[in-house]
């Protein structure tokens, strides 16, 4: 699956910061809901977190499907970690695709370096799937945009060191939105308290509130008004990270089974010798290995330079939905044991639900999808 000796030996270190650096702070961690900011700053060192991007501005060069593989590994030991970096990425692409050369010359290389860790500033109260419905106001005055409005679900809230943010610079539903790139600590922005969620306890999730804050006019990421076009463009991108984060949970939920299977004995046998889990163990492979070859076919079209719009919604549709039948299916291997939080399925399933809601609801990819088939 990887193109080079190079994406091996990537995702070797990476396998080996999953085991050694992130796996075992996981369950304390994510009991106490601490943001793992230490985490991103060794992704950060390690260059993990600048893979997709082009070397001139610190990247690392390497092809999104390398790219998604390391996230699946980052994701299968600790999925807020994956979740954060699969954040910072689409902040990162946006900044790639869309800003101004010296935009980029500026910004990149604190973002690709492992210095800043970004936020995606979409999603309002009143405007989940539906873009259009952003509120949010950037008004012209003077040499700066003066920003008012409240921006909902954002992960790494009030953890990240800089936020993408849309908002409304014209009533004009197609042409209305335009996005700007805005540091922490911008004067007239605050956050909410962190959300209590069902799972992805570490994946600190806040609002994002604008009382006037002014954003200077060199802050603005491409044209005015195409702020619509910069968000849909970079969610197909988004999608794929998701759907390499969901695989890596389920993979996580299937090794956990597995190695379950061998070791629980009841009458007298390992339970794993029981055809009925046989058959469980088998479709939940079958499910990750459908998820994994669906995202990377995915990527492959986009490293291509190809369309993969509808393949990104197929990929995180797919992988989504398997997480959580696979995260399913491994508290029920586990019996009353996967129930407690003494035993990781049960988080891994608290995990899993959220993948079939952000970056566009399941419902939403079937939308994209037949959309595509039948325009």
């Amino acid at each position: 699956m990887l193109p080079s000796d190079e994406a091996r030996e990537l995702l070797e270190l990476t396998r080996e910061i999953a085991t050694k650096e992130l796996a075992p702070q996981v369950h304390e961690a994510e009991e106490a809901a601490v943001f793992p900011e230490a985490a991103y700053r060794l992704l950060g060192r390690s260059g993990l977190l600048s893979l997709p991007f082009d070397e001139e501005y610190g990247g690392g060069g390497q092809p999104y499907e390398v790219y998604l593989q390391v996230i699946e590994e980052i994701a299968a030991a600790w999925p807020s970690v994956g979740v954060g970096t699969s954040v910072h990425s689409l902040t990162s692409t946006v900044v790639a695709a869309n800003a101004s050369e010296e935009m980029k010359q500026e910004w990149l290389p604190k973002l690709l370096g492992g210095d800043w860790l970004g936020a995606y500033c979409l999603s309002e109260p009143q405007a989940g799937s539906d873009v259009s419905g952003i509120r949010a106001s950037a008004v012209l005055d003077g040499d700066a945009y003066v920003v008012n409005g409240t921006k909902q679900w954002i992960s790494n809230g009030s953890c990240a060191d800089y936020y993408i943010l849309f908002a409304r610079t014209s009533p004009d539903p197609k042409r209305g939105l335009s996005a700007f790139i805005v540091p922490d600590g911008t004067p007239g922005m605050g956050f909410g308290a962190p959300e209590k969620k069902m799972g992805l306890a570490c994946d600190v999730t806040t609002q994002v509130l604008f009382d006037d804050a002014r954003i200077p006019v060199a802050q603005l990421i491409g044209e005015e008004g195409r702020g619509m076009q910069v968000a849909l463009s970079a969610l197909d991108a988004g999608r794929l990270g998701i759907a390499a984060v969901a695989t890596g949970i389920a993979q996580a939920a299937l090794d956990f089974s597995v190695d379950y299977a061998k070791e629980r004995v009841q009458f007298g046998r390992p339970i794993g010798d029981n055809q009925g889990l046989q058959f469980m163990l088998a479709d939940m492979a079958a499910a990750v290995e459908r998820s994994r070859a669906s995202y990377l076919h995915a990527a492959r079209l986009k490293d291509a330079g190809l369309p993969f719009s509808r393949q990104a919604s197929i990929a995180k549709l797919t992988a989504t939905d398997a997480a959580m039948k696979v995260t399913t299916d491994a508290v029920q291997v586990f019996g009353g044991n996967g129930y407690t939080r003494e035993y990781p399925v049960e988080r891994l399933f608290r995990d899993a639900k959220v993948t079939q809601i952000f970056e566009g609801t399941n419902q939403i990819q079937r939308m994209v999808i037949a959309r595509d088939l039948l325009r």
